[in-house]
């Protein structure tokens, strides 16, 4: 059978990056390119398709129907409304929240496959999960947000680069909020297991540069072509691949928080087990206290909008 992964808004860039990402990983069989804009998705999947016999063998289909998204092993969500440069994403809640209700109802209406999982890449993404999960489509571990894994890579890299690093090597998190309140967690930053203060020239203000534009970034890409699309596909690849795989990596993924750090009652990114149903088991982190105070702030921040929502 295979593996079968439908992307909402797969003609987008976010979509078809994701796509092209899967497509070269070629750990899936199947990717169900579904858009408001059927030529788009269409015009994807035929571009993808075009490629196969020089990646992998996966099966392309689109539509703007969901019909094609039956019998899904995975639906990623990547639809939405694009941030402007000088909005926060939190900004874009009011925009984004009636298209993804509208989303989730039609989702209502498709056989997903058992054990299916919903990844949730829209922004505001936390708050979006959180809608997911409580939607009733799936069982809360079963919905899980791209979250910080996106900031997370973009961190590394960046810190990489700065520091003439080698990128895979850097493993530094960042947590929380995927959005002005979200958390570096210098405390356990390492390059190939030696603490990163370790290394010449890094110090903590050094870093805090590297994360300010860290932080930045989304926009500033937003600023210059237009929108984020490469380091998200990669991102969402990792995730995909993690449920597709079964292989139990450990991401800082979104997901329905029940008391790891004492936050509760709302969807942000610590680090996750994923497995092949979603959220296998969620790990608290050991945080310093300063850390351990802001990723409460960024609960906080996003249960304030929660409740705006509702």
């Amino acid at each position: 059978m295979g593996f079968k992964v439908s992307i909402i808004g797969g003609g987008g860039r976010v979509g078809s990056d994701a796509a092209y990402a899967l497509q070269l990983g070629g750990k899936v069989r199947e990717i169900a390119l579904v858009d408001a804009n059927p030529d788009m998705a269409d015009g994807e999947a035929l571009d993808l398709r075009h490629g196969s016999s020089l990646t992998s063998n996966i099966k392309f289909t689109s539509s703007s129907s969901y019909d094609i998204v039956n019998g899904s092993d995975c639906v990623v969500i990547t639809a939405g409304l694009r941030r402007k440069p000088d909005e926060t994403r939190l900004d874009l809640i009011n925009r984004n929240v009636g298209l993804f209700k509208g989303i989730l109802e039609s989702l209502k209406g498709v056989k997903l496959a058992e054990g299916a999982t919903i990844v949730v890449v829209s922004n505001p993404v936390d708050i979006l999960t959180h809608l997911a999960a409580k939607s009733g489509i799936l069982p809360e571990s079963q919905v899980l947000g791209l979250g910080t894994v996106l900031d997370t890579a973009r961190f590394r890299s960046l810190l990489a680069d700065h520091f003439n690093l080698s990128a895979p090597d850097v493993k530094a998190l960042v947590l929380g909020e995927h959005g002005d309140t979200m958390v570096p967690i210098l405390s356990s930053a390492t390059a190939q297991g030696v603490p990163l203060t370790s290394y010449p020239g890094v110090d903590a203000e050094a870093v805090k540069g590297v994360f300010e534009f860290t932080r930045k970034s989304g926009a500033e890409v937003i600023r210059l072509k237009g929108g984020a699309g490469r380091a998200v596909g990669v991102s969402i690849k990792e995730v995909v691949e993690a449920i597709a795989l079964d292989s139990h990596a450990i991401l800082p993924v979104s997901a329905v928080q029940s008391g790891k750090l004492g936050i509760e009652g709302i969807s942000l990114s610590l680090p996750t087990v994923v497995g092949r149903h979603g959220v296998v088991e969620i790990i608290e982190p050991a945080v310093s206290a300063e850390e351990k105070e802001l990723l409460h702030k960024s609960a906080a921040s996003l249960k304030e909008i929660w409740a705006q929502i509702q």
